[in-house]
């Protein structure tokens, strides 16, 4: 049998996902064609741990991991998106974005994703085992290409050659159950589906062959998923007429197929920071890059999420192997020699990093006024959210003896700027929209007409401790910082009142990050303190070289410096909320990397060095005692 669907009767009446063949998941808005398309794709990523590549159109990343966590937990589909999860539940999902994570599942949700696109992608991910498309859409919109009735005819006998080419399984979904634009479609095997209350009802029709049989299948909305029939599967399908043909017998090429089992969660909480409905860090889809088919090879084993990125890696040992033969293996000399020549040695490997990749960004957009700085060492009109919080309401139940003393443990995040490499930045120059308003795929700078206010009296405020009147401009990383914390309900939505932004995309530095983070570890593993310090010279110069400085000409993007810098400043937030939801008291916040916090702060998280993992710096009691 082929891949699985995740749905037992719908494998038992196609054979599996074979390889090879291009299935069209037809039906109606709201009917489930997306729901199996998901399915699928959760069910070979986290069940048998088999590359999948997810080529999402019109859906975003965080709408995708929402239904894998709904329908693989499962969890109520609208508690997860408003916020309203248990403390049991938050645990569950908190651990299976800790595996999601980990899973072999590449998302691309780029706004110019084509079947050619999707098809560049293909050969640059080792191992692959299924290409799911979500979704073909019927009704034109300029924004995506893959949208449009004449479109769909193309998309769809491209995918279907796709499949042929590569023998790989494709699926994709389309947004319509019309038969004259199925049948002109004419393709290898199209699933029908119609919806009735909680049934839904699925046709497999092949090309050569006709109808071949109807199921019965359970729509289980509330989990954002289509299940078995609640009646024994066997029962669910029903032959048709035409006749019954064998499925296509297995190839070279047929992947072993492992059994399923319930994702094992694990015993600790999830490193990362976890608001109550993140965003799971997806793999981003390999760059696209016109080659020729070539043999997949076998996935490497280790590496940072399996990709082997030894050809990066192994610029950064060139360096420090040279510059400890030119220093004759004076540690501290070789490692100032390589601090100083961090700024074009990153440079370098930024660019080699973006090779072939998804988007060819502007390095040197015209920079607006307010972008620019108003002395030499002056500062920009960007609002980041630096923090340089207190708790002043305990300290003063503290002072006053209504508290008792709390012994506080100082901890440090790990690379806090090379964590925030995986954030929202503009591709593009930044453009001028009047009308304000915001576009989750679109990353820049914003105006609000005042400062949002800020009233929980045991949190950081996002925004930092500045206090001005009048309009403030914000960054992309603030910004969505701030809607994340009204949907949480701790503050309103910010009202940007006019915006100035690009298309976005959380991948330009993601392959730049991770090339980085896995040099980092393997450094710390080995005790190499020369790596480690080269290699944090390079994420913290990057940044702050980025936006308007002589010592880096390679590029000019203060708004990325500005987006970058805030991420950090967000991410520590994050796990500022992340130990206070957690039942720890949180006492300090400074910068992006300091968090001072009362409690069993090991079992919230994970201690260690890592960019994943928090370290303790030190632990004081308060109050202090005075001096006599």
């Amino acid at each position: 049998m082929g891949l699985s669907t995740g749905i037992r009767t719908l494998d038992d009446a196609l054979g599996g996902l074979q390889p090879g063949r291009f299935y069209l998941v037809a039906a109606a808005p709201g009917a489930g064609s997306s729901l199996i398309a998901t399915a699928a794709a959760r069910t070979s990523a986290l069940d048998q741990h088999q590359p999948v590549l997810y080529a999402a159109s019109g859906l975003t990343r965080a709408d995708i991991a929402a239904r894998i966590v709904a329908a693989h937990l499962p969890v109520d589909y609208r508690r997860l998106r408003a916020g309203r999860l248990t403390p049991t539940e938050q645990d569950d999902t908190a651990a299976l974005h800790h595996d999601l994570a980990q899973a072999p599942l590449y998302i691309d949700d780029g706004t110019d994703l084509t079947t050619g696109a999707i098809a560049e992608s293909v050969p640059d991910l080792p191992g692959l085992a299924l290409v799911v498309v979500d979704r073909l859409q019927t009704t034109e919109d300029p924004r995506l290409p893959l949208s449009g009735p004449a479109q769909i005819t193309d998309a769809a006998q491209a995918l279907a050659h796709l499949a042929r080419t590569h023998e790989l399984p494709v699926l994709a979904a389309v947004d319509t159950d019309d038969p004259h634009l199925i049948a002109a479609l004419s393709l290898d095997v199209t699933i029908t589906l119609t919806r009735d209350a909680d049934q839904i009802h699925a046709t497999i029709t092949e090309r050569d062959l006709g109808p071949q049989a109807t199921l019965t299948l359970h729509a289980d909305l509330a989990h954002a998923r289509i299940t078995d029939p609640t009646t024994p599967y066997t029962s669910a399908v029903t032959p048709t007429s035409a006749p019954q043909m064998p499925p296509p017998a297995a190839t070279p090429h047929t992947l072993a197929q492992t059994p399923q089992t319930p994702l094992q969660v694990p015993t600790s909480p999830p490193p990362d920071p976890t608001p109550t409905d993140p965003a799971p860090t997806i793999h981003t889809a390999a760059p696209r890059r016109p080659s020729p088919r070539r043999t997949a090879p076998p996935p490497s084993e280790g590496g940072y999420a399996n990709r082997d990125y030894s050809y990066f890696t192994g610029m950064i040992t060139r360096a420090i192997d040279e510059a400890l033969h030119d220093h004759d293996g004076d540690i501290a000399a070789a490692t100032e020699a390589l601090v100083k020549k961090a700024v074009p040695n990153a440079m370098a490997l930024f660019e080699a990093t973006r090779v072939g990749g998804n988007y060819e960004h502007t390095v040197y957009p015209e920079t607006l006024e307010f972008l620019r700085k108003k002395s030499k060492g002056g500062a920009d009109e960007i609002w980041e959210g630096r923090h340089n919080w207190t708790n002043t309401r305990l300290m003063e139940a503290l002072q006053n003896g209504t508290h008792p003393p709390i012994t506080v443990n100082a901890l440090d995040t790990n690379a806090s700027f090379l964590s925030a490499f995986k954030t929202h930045l503009p591709i593009g120059a930044l453009i001028h929209d009047p009308n304000g308003g915001f576009d989750a795929k679109r990353s820049g700078i914003y105006r609000l007409p005042a400062r949002p206010t800020w009233h929980h009296p045991h949190l950081p405020d996002p925004i930092g401790n500045r206090r001005e009147d009048g309009p403030v401009l914000l960054d992309d990383a603030t910004i969505r910082l701030l809607i994340r914390c009204a949907r949480l309900g701790l503050c309103e939505a910010p009202h940007i009142t006019e915006r100035w932004t690009s298309g976005a995309s959380e991948g330009l530095l993601e392959k730049f990050r991770r090339v980085l983070t896995e040099a980092r570890a393997n450094a710390i593993e080995a005790d190499d303190t020369v790596t480690v310090e080269y290699i944090k010279a390079m994420y913290s110069k990057f940044t702050s070289t980025i936006g308007e400085s002589s010592v880096n000409r390679d590029i000019r993007r203060p708004d990325w410096m500005h987006i970058i810098r805030s991420q950090a400043f967000a991410n520590l937030w994050y796990k500022s909320h992340r130990a206070h939801s957690n039942g720890l008291t949180v006492v300090r916040v400074r910068g992006t990397d300091e968090l001072h916090v009362a409690g069993d702060w090991r079992t919230v998280f994970t201690e260690g060095r890592l960019t994943t993992q928090m370290k303790q710096k030190d632990q004081y009691t308060l109050p202090r005692k005075s001096a006599r």
